[in-house]
């Protein structure tokens, strides 16, 4: 995305001068945008590039004015990656720099009671590796109460996931590995979910590394091994047999714990 380039170019160097024309040159390709596209255009970012670099609160209000719908500021430095929780507070000086614009917030929400906790901080809130631990956390956030899913019902949402896989990309050898290779990386997500009837306090926290611990059935137990070699097998349950000599390792470092 070139927003998210300049972005990253005009947080990266530190002559203030450099910085300027660099945000400029941003707010012309965000008027622009605005001016050919016939739908909103948002503007998400991150809160800088390091602690010593931030920039969301200045960023916000200068944007604010380039035409654009909504700015969402993901609660975290570049540098800092997922090492750290994410800095609501922060969210929450760019919220007040970016009226009236609407801004929402994004940075570890696993709950319903994590998304209404973080709406005092912003206007609404993206979700995006809890989307990937607990795609169910919509409804959790629309019934307002922890769902408790079984390992029956999360092996038929990875088949509806395979389903959809096979008939995009087809069903022969190509195909079956392509969908498997996408489903691998979801399962480096979704083994971080811990099931409600296994917690001991609720909620679950995003960046909470739990014990070992054993699932109420065999198949659970599986799901929420941190080990590749598990993950591996339950897509052999779904698409069959991998290739001989075959091997995964996760591309996305969110998966990483803090």
């Amino acid at each position: 995305c070139i927003t998210s380039l300049f972005l990253s170019l005009s947080l990266s160097f530190t002559h203030p001068f450099i910085q300027y024309c660099l945000q400029r040159r941003l707010e012309g390709i965000l008027r622009g945008m605005v001016n050919v596209s016939s739908v909103p255009i948002t503007l998400k970012m991150r809160i800088g590039t390091s602690e010593k670099k931030l920039s969301g609160i200045s960023l916000a209000g200068t944007m604010k004015n380039t035409g654009i719908s909504l700015i969402t500021v993901h609660g975290r430095t570049r540098q800092q990656r997922y090492t750290k929780l994410a800095d609501w507070d922060y969210i929450s000086q760019c919220r007040e720099a970016a009226q009236p614009l609407p801004l929402f917030g994004n940075g570890d929400i696993l709950s319903f009671a994590d998304y209404n906790n973080n709406l005092k901080y912003a206007d609404g809130c993206m979700i995006g590796r809890g989307a990937l631990i607990k795609p169910w956390i919509f409804k959790e956030i629309k019934d307002q109460q922890h769902m408790d899913i079984s390992s029956s019902e999360r092996m038929d949402i990875l088949r509806r996931f395979c389903t959809y896989g096979l008939e995009h990309w087809g069903s022969d050898a190509l195909g079956v590995e392509k969908t498997r290779s996408y489903l691998l990386e979801w399962l480096s997500f979704l083994y971080r979910y811990i099931p409600v009837g296994v917690l001991e306090v609720l909620p679950q926290r995003i960046n909470q590394r739990p014990p070992y611990y054993h699932g109420r059935d065999d198949v659970e137990t599986l799901m929420c091994s941190p080990n590749c070699r598990d993950w591996i097998r339950l897509t052999e349950q779904l698409l069959g047999k991998v290739p001989d000599g075959f091997n995964f390792v996760p591309k996305h470092q969110a998966n990483a714990y803090a």
